[in-house]
């Protein structure tokens, strides 16, 4: 099915190389501890270029060229390494031990309740104050015919209030088809909440190029999961018919933005994605109508967390200078539902001793004709 969809969007897109696939590292920039940040930067045939810090595993920056071949930058961030340590919102990065919201700072695992660092408004977002976004990862250039690097950690029990000592393996690989794919895994000694997701800002027009608001996206749901002003979701699921939700045919991003009520004005909503008959299933489709440039994405997961920058407010300098404003990237956060562990008709996201989470999202880039 996957194979069938993607064959027939991808008609009149190169393939032929342009130069060798590989993968060098280089040094990012020094943590104020002492200890030295690395960036791997994988290349394909094709002149897609990816970069990758092992500081949050974040992904700085992903190169493609565009319909007059000039190479674009299509996720935020910053130059070097001192713009990500003074705070940003997740730009890049892998994001955990639980993305998305925990309600109230609080669970229930058999008997004991864990309490976490409520740091949006009530409740813990993304994984609580130091999370896996801002975590030095120990990184690994995998030798390979195609560039990969592995990052690992082990968070150890009682990181961020959460039990059991978890380690975390993150694979990043470049292929031949321009397809970015990460791939999670994750064992524990004590049962555990893990959800985890990667956290880019994609511009398909450019980092640098302006609102999103333009861009054209299918997302393959037909149902989200309703939420109280703070984002906490009700344990409900919704149609999306009807509503300004809806993305099951391509429309663009800005089309119908403005009747979503929320302060500030924007999408930020799990979406619950079609099920299939394959573990990995493509469920959204992005365009460019400037740069021409596609993104496909596919997932194990069963929600995906669309955002489109709602709190980007001109603060944040980023790379070359670019001053990112609201709606100028969107977020495809391929995840668990929020709140899981507090509801019991979610899918669970509890990970219990001798069993392994693992996780698969990829980003294939088409690459339009010069």
């Amino acid at each position: 099915m996957r194979s069938i969809w993607l064959a027939s969007i991808l008609g009149g897109f190169l393939t032929a190389p342009l130069f060798a696939a590989d993968a060098k590292l280089s040094e990012f920039g020094v943590m104020p501890d002492g200890q030295k940040i690395q960036q791997v930067t994988l290349k394909n045939a094709n002149g897609v270029v990816v970069k990758i810090i092992n500081y949050g595993g974040i992904v700085t920056a992903i190169e493609v060229p565009d319909a007059k071949g000039k190479a674009t930058d299509v996720v935020l961030g910053f130059d070097d390494l001192k713009g990500y340590l003074a705070g940003h919102p997740y730009f890049g990065a892998i994001v955990g031990r639980v993305a998305n919201r925990v309600g109230n700072g609080t669970f229930k695992l058999g008997d004991q309740t864990y309490t976490l660092a409520k740091n949006n408004g009530p409740n813990s977002l993304h994984g609580g104050l130091k999370g896996f976004d801002k975590q030095v990862w120990d990184m690994k250039v995998i030798e390979n015919e195609q560039p990969k690097v592995s990052l690992t950690r082990t968070s150890p029990d009682g990181e961020e209030g959460y039990p059991g000592q978890v380690k975390v393996k993150v694979d990043y690989t470049l292929t031949a088809d321009n397809t970015l794919i990460v791939d999670y895994e994750a064992t524990t000694n004590k049962a555990t909440p893990i959800n985890l997701t990667q956290h880019s800002y994609f511009n398909l027009a450019g980092h640098d190029s302006g609102t999103i608001l333009d861009q054209e996206l299918t997302l393959m749901a037909d149902e989200y999961t309703p939420a109280d002003e703070t984002l906490l979701p009700s344990g409900k699921l919704a149609p999306v018919k009807g509503t300004p939700l809806d993305f099951t045919t391509a429309t663009p991003i800005g089309k119908r933005i403005k009747q979503i009520e929320a302060k500030p004005v924007g999408y930020d909503h799990n979406y619950v994605l079609r099920k299939g008959d394959m573990a990995l299933l493509v469920v959204a489709k992005v365009r460019s109508p400037k740069s021409g440039i596609v993104m496909i994405v596919a997932t194990t997961e069963p929600g995906m967390q669309f955002y489109t920058g709602n709190f980007l407010d001109g603060t944040i300098k980023g790379k070359g200078g670019a001053v990112y404003n609201q709606y100028d990237g969107f977020c495809l956060e391929a995840q668990h539902f929020p709140d899981s562990v507090n509801q019991p008709d979610f899918p669970s996201t509890i990970l219990a001793p001798g069993k392994t989470y693992r996780q698969t999202t990829s980003y294939q880039f088409t690459i339009p004709k010069p």
